[in-house]
């Protein structure tokens, strides 16, 4: 496993991405005709399949079966816990509004902490820690205006997101140390269409929908599920889920420049807060691993 500075950086930048692809599902759910969450799943999921089995096929050529093959067990779990959060998210923001689906999602890197610390032995810096507690401040102070309580189903379906990424995140952290689990990703799309084909049918799909949902497979899921992956190896657990939450920073301007519904000016101080947080602990990072020789992660389990 890489561990030096430049290897970091690489990891920031993926999870960057990864949230910049991420932050478009809240425009996108909005912008289909559908209203079943479950044909929303099975679409996007039919799109993001053969774009990633593309990407795999470009990477490795003729050994990509082998490399499918090669995520046995973990990578079934993994795709598994992946393709949970697809339902869970889709369903919520179906079921609720986006600022209650968001703000909830957005206690992943509490899940993702402590399950590192707990399964991987990865320490949680102090820096991390106080970034995630004012990163979360500033969520609340977001999203405030639109918590009700009243959705109390959307609210539970959202809780389901962090808690299976959180799981997903430890799964990846321990096997990228012997085997790539890109792939799992992909088996994370085959899973939610052998789940939702049949609860959907009889499908009613438009064209118009279809403008909407590719995009959303290959990109906004595809995509970003697969920078996420490559980043596992180069960041810690608790790294992971607080660069996570670039979604929850953007989200709501997708939806301010897509239909022209613009934040509170509460949602706009906590995206501040939240950017504040993000950018001071990846500049402390980026100071302490100079101090130590650009060596400021160790592998899981160390």
């Amino acid at each position: 496993m890489e561990t030096s500075a430049k290897a970091r950086r690489k990891g920031v930048l993926m999870m960057i991405g990864a949230g910049l692809c991420w932050s478009t599902g809240g425009i996108f759910v909005r912008s289909v005709a559908t209203t079943d969450a479950v044909e929303i799943v099975l679409w996007r999921s039919v799109f993001m399949v053969p774009f990633l089995f593309a990407v795999l096929a470009y990477w490795h050529r003729g050994a990509v079966w082998s490399k499918i093959a090669a995520v046995g067990g973990a990578g079934v779990l993994c795709g598994a816990l992946l393709a949970s959060t697809f339902f869970f998210f889709i369903f919520s923001i179906t079921r609720n509004t986006a600022a209650n689906t968001f703000v909830l999602m957005s206690t992943a890197p509490f899940f993702v902490a402590l399950l590192g610390l707990a399964f991987l032995g990865e320490r949680v810096p102090a820096r991390t820690w106080a970034a995630i507690a004012v990163a979360l401040a500033g969520v609340v102070v977001m999203f405030i205006e639109g918590m009700d309580a009243g959705r109390s189903l959307g609210n539970l379906l959202a809780l389901g997101v962090p808690t299976m990424f959180a799981i997903n995140i430890v799964v990846l952290r321990r096997m990228h140390a012997t085997v790539d689990m890109v792939p799992s990703v992909m088996i994370a799309g085959l899973i939610s269409i052998a789940v939702a084909l049949p609860l959907a049918w009889p499908l009613a799909p438009n064209v118009r929908d279809f403008a909407v949902l590719a995009p959303m497979g290959m990109l906004q899921l595809g995509l970003g599920c697969l920078l996420m992956t490559r980043a596992t190896r180069y960041l810690t657990a608790g790294e992971i889920g607080l660069l996570a939450l670039i979604e929850t920073i953007l989200a709501p301007l997708w939806v301010w420049i897509g239909v022209g519904e613009r934040p509170s000016n509460p949602a706009l101080l906590g995206a501040l807060i939240v950017f504040g947080a993000l950018v001071a602990n990846e500049w402390l990072g980026n100071r302490q691993s100079k101090a130590r020789g650009g060596d400021l992660h160790q592998p899981p389990g160390a």
